[in-house]
């Protein structure tokens, strides 16, 4: 069954969220995780894309976006969308904004990334998958 994790952040940037998915996603990548970041737009892809080659110094986090992945491409580790994750990505999911389907279930590991702007969207989310009896694991984030 899906491990479900919040990350509730007390930071109030408005750029909060995709920094951290960007942390958590450099941390899944070195622990050889294939991760599909879900966003809620193509601008979000776009920002998110950018922001995973320059967040942090020295970082290198290898991704594409779903629309420029190629069809038969099964090497690039991560990769940022906004609806059904391609096909082979199922280890990892995070959610750095936008509702996610059904497909999160086909991941071992599902992350919601909410920022304090996003707080009634996370209780309706968390009941969610409560009242299905996902197992639930919340942590707050300082501000950085």
């Amino acid at each position: 069954m899906t491990e479900v994790f919040f990350y509730i952040l007390e930071d109030e940037a408005a750029d909060a969220p995709a920094h951290f998915a960007c942390r958590l996603t450099e941390k899944a990548h070195n622990e050889g995780h294939r991760v599909f970041i879900h966003v809620a737009d193509a601008a979000q892809a776009s920002a998110l894309d950018e922001l995973l080659w320059q967040f942090r110094q020295g970082s290198f986090v290898p991704h594409a976006t779903a629309e420029a992945l190629e069809a038969d491409d099964d090497l690039t580790p991560v990769v940022i969308g906004t609806g059904e994750p391609p096909t082979g990505f199922d280890d990892m999911l995070i959610n750095v904004g936008g509702e996610v389907g059904g497909f999160f279930s086909r991941f071992a590991r599902h992350n919601e990334v909410v920022g304090p702007q996003a707080m009634a969207t996370a209780r309706r989310q968390y009941r969610f998958f409560k009242d299905r009896g996902y197992q639930l694991t919340t942590h707050k984030i300082a501000a950085r």
